[in-house]
């Protein structure tokens, strides 16, 4: 950001020298022709252009490195556009539907009593304070003092991970009567559980710790491997590496597969994409761009499912690939990869998107001339399509296909009549942001054909939000095996959250059960899927997504 700076300011100071050179005062005006004048006001009008793309720049870009990153427009803007949507021609009156009741869930209150945090089921450890004989006799008559009542105070105790070693004992058993006799001694033995990777030491336990340290709290192997062996467990981060791609490949995999084949069972799905680094990908440099990909079902749906993919490119074949015997709608972002996907899915664009457009176009101009210029209009407009959106959220799909018509199709006509009139320089901020916003008109307006879809593609960016933050913290993977493996983990982990499942708990129960069913049987990983998971991995909590 300091090297950009830099470069417009030295850019804009030799501009500036340009113009001086270029002033022309009454004297010289006698002296040069017409043309020659009408030339260096060209000039001029050119050079003044670049000085305000520059500045838009630095604007920017001290925005984005100052500034907050919210897009919401803040208050004293929208109290001057508080009539923009009064005017009969062009700006339309929105009235709120009327509110649909809908089931609530119940979500413990988040407070500072203990009975409130906490479930239900946490153990209470009673640790009791009395004083001796002695110390109770008397100070007036010597006699013994009897308990009259007690102080109670209650604490929340954390204990770190305990490391311990689990030693199995499976006891074999034979009849003495028959050896007495020297018959043939029949013998059993205690069926054994079968371990989650043979020949091993590793448990589900250990396993699925690690697992959620890395892909859930963002902590890499590195500062796993240096916590253990602070506590004396000299485990090596290469051991844990082992660890998670072996049962990855083992009994996450298949889970997986079986995810993607559900997902593509919907009508709904939601995509985006993200940069990752692959050391040894062949064919690569170590610096190179690599790609991870994330699918996931709407808000349509009882059991969510979010898949990762890894990719060593952003070639539209990869999304094509992912999605064979899929048909219905896409969100997306506006990367042109998904518009050739086949005609049996319609790509939904991103409100989102447009809208940040214009809040870049805002913030690059200065305060003082924001005040009603195009930029904060368009914002205003997208603003409008997101406020109406929210008072939709909890009605029906039908209900909501019925009232976005009623009430977000008049305010699209007007917005984009509004934009066809307006001019801009196509690579200023406001230009780029009216450019994107035509461009994408047509998968924009996707959205009204059903009620289901949604405004923006925003929940496909929460999704993958989590696979950025550890990013920040792994910063690379070693192997394309060690990046589809925890792709693998990933898909499973957010589907898992997504599901109200606490993905320890899952986890243990996946790495527990998958080693020990008849892999013969053609349906055996479909118990191992998070829609199927036991009540004891579901978290003690439910979500509420609307209020009643």
């Amino acid at each position: 950001m300091k090297t950009l700076e830099k470069l417009a300011f030295s850019w804009y100071n030799f501009v500036m020298k340009e113009l001086q050179k270029n002033e022309i005062n009454n004297a010289e005006m006698v002296t040069i022709s017409r043309a020659e004048y009408e030339a260096l006001k060209a000039h001029n009008t050119e050079l003044n252009k670049q000085i305000e793309l520059l500045l838009q720049q630095i604007r920017l870009g001290q925005k984005k490195r100052f500034g907050s990153s919210s897009e919401k427009t803040q208050e004293a803007v929208m109290e001057q556009l508080s009539l923009l949507f009064n005017e009969a021609e062009a700006y339309i009156k929105i009235e709120s539907p009327e509110k649909t009741k809908v089931a609530a869930h119940t979500r413990q209150k988040r407070s500072g009593s203990l009975e409130e945090i906490l479930p239900d089921n946490v153990p209470v450890e009673v640790v009791e304070h009395r004083l001796s004989e002695e110390e109770r006799l008397c100070a007036a008559c010597d006699t013994v003092m009897q308990e009259i009542g007690k102080e109670v105070r209650r604490s929340l105790v954390i204990v770190p991970p305990q490391v311990k070693i689990r030693e199995d004992r499976y006891f074999s058993y034979a009849c003495l009567t028959c050896k007495a006799e020297a018959l043939e001694t029949p013998v059993l033995k205690t069926r054994k559980d079968k371990p989650v990777i043979s020949g091993s030491f590793a448990s589900p336990e250990a396993i699925a710790h690690i697992m959620t340290q890395k892909f859930v709290m963002c902590s890499p192997l590195y500062r796993q491997e240096q916590e253990l062996n602070r506590s004396g467990v000299m485990l090596s981060r290469q051991t844990m590496s082992s660890w998670i791609l072996r049962v990855a490949e083992d009994w996450l995999k298949p889970v997986y597969e079986e995810m993607h084949r559900r997902l593509l069972q919907h009508s709904v799905l939601f995509a985006d994409e993200t940069t990752l680094q692959v050391l040894k990908e062949p064919g690569k440099k170590a610096q190179a761009k690599s790609y991870m990909w994330m699918y996931r079902t709407g808000g349509d749906t009882e059991h969510p499912l979010i898949l990762y993919e890894y990719k060593p490119d952003r070639k539209a074949e990869n999304p094509k690939k992912f999605s064979e015997g899929f048909s219905g709608y896409l969100h997306a972002d506006g990367y042109q990869a998904y518009y050739t996907l086949p005609e049996n899915i319609t790509v939904v664009g991103c409100w989102a998107h447009a809208r940040r457009k214009f809040d870049e176009a805002v913030n690059s101009l200065p305060k003082s001339e924001q005040k009603g210029s195009s930029a904060v209009i368009g914002q205003e407009y997208c603003n409008k399509l997101f406020s109406i959106e929210d008072k939709l959220k909890c009605l029906t799909p039908e209900e909501r296909y019925t009232q976005r018509l009623e009430l977000e199709k008049p305010v699209l006509d007007a917005f984009l009549t509004w934009a066809q009139t307006r001019n801009a320089a196509p690579k200023s901020a406001l230009g780029k942001a009216l450019y994107y916003l035509q461009q994408q008109w047509p998968h924009l307006i996707e959205y009204l054909k059903d009620g289901r879809l949604e405004l923006s593609n925003n929940r496909a960016e929460r999704s993958i939000k989590p696979f950025v933050m550890s990013r920040k913290n792994f910063l690379f993977a070693n192997t394309p095996n060690g990046a589809q493996g925890s792709a693998i983990i990933y898909s499973l982990i957010e589907t898992a959250k997504e599901n109200d499942l606490d993905p320890y708990r899952y986890l243990v129960y996946v790495l527990n059960t998958a080693p020990n069913i008849d892999q013969t049987h053609p349906d055996w990983v479909i118990p191992l899927l998070p829609a199927n998971a036991p009540e004891h991995c579901r978290v003690p909590y439910a979500k509420s997504k609307c209020d009643e």
